[in-house]
């Protein structure tokens, strides 16, 4: 059980996996009020950033799942270097499906909302892991603009225009759902550039050090295509944000 090999050689270097900042990150965790002792579930965890610097700054008591057996390593890497392995867990496994055995104050899908088939499934599959009064995160892209053609869409590794929906519409659609949005941090551009710029020189260092591997043609066509996509597609049309929610 794995995900797809390309995004472990793009985001091998990367500890948060979308566009936010380390400092974004942080913005977020002041947002929610974290306390000491407050439990996070995260489904697709990633590398772990969120869960284990929001452990070291707020004492909070973590579980990441996620199925990519790369990043599940660095996440519990990352819990050791901040001196909270006591405080988080990483399981590899397939976050869709998964519930917790506790009730969790917190319970995040960051980006990653085709675990339950889109931001619908997901929130249900959030809702059976949190203890009544608890906090969903959806973390989920936007149209800055809508892309004025299917092709431009598909620039922005949408498969339609249809995939995403304005901001408006996407917290409108919360809401249709019977949620409160009780706070959201949104994505900046210096965001999108070091979440995309940085898997350029990562890939260019993998095809340093493996010329020969059967996947260096595949790294080296996205190498060649993806400065220009990203700087002709997804730098205008594409936003993204986490968004707190509350069952009303």
């Amino acid at each position: 059980m794995d995900i797809p090999r390309i995004f472990t050689i793009t985001e091998s270097a990367h500890r948060i996996h979308n566009p936010y900042t380390p400092e974004k990150l942080a913005v977020l965790g002041a947002a929610l009020r974290l306390k000491a002792g407050m439990r996070i579930l995260d489904l697709g965890s990633g590398s772990g950033e969120m869960l284990c610097t929001w452990a070291r700054d707020y004492g909070i008591i973590g579980i990441g799942v996620d199925m990519s057996t790369l990043f599940s390593e660095q996440a519990k890497q990352r819990a050791a270097e901040l001196g909270v392995v006591d405080k988080v867990a990483f399981i590899h496994n397939d976050a869709a499906g998964y519930i917790a055995d506790v009730k969790v104050d917190v319970a995040a899908c960051i980006g990653a909302t085709w675990i339950g088939g889109g931001i619908d499934g997901t929130i249900e599959l959030l809702e059976k892991s949190l203890c009544a009064g608890g906090i969903i995160l959806v973390g989920e892209p936007y149209w800055l603009q809508l892309p004025p053609t299917e092709e431009a869409a598909r620039g922005c590794h949408a498969g339609s225009i249809a995939d995403f929906r304005r901001l408006p519409d996407l917290v409108a659609h919360f809401h249709d759902l019977n949620y409160d949005v009780v706070e959201m941090v949104l994505a900046d551009q210096e965001g999108w550039d070091r979440y995309e710029a940085a898997k350029w020189l990562t890939m260019r260092r993998w095809l340093e050090a493996n010329p020969d591997d059967d996947f260096a043609k595949e790294v080296r066509d996205q190498l060649t295509t993806e400065p220009l996509r990203y700087v002709t597609y997804s730098r205008k049309y594409l936003g993204w944000g986490v968004f707190a929610l509350m069952a009303r």
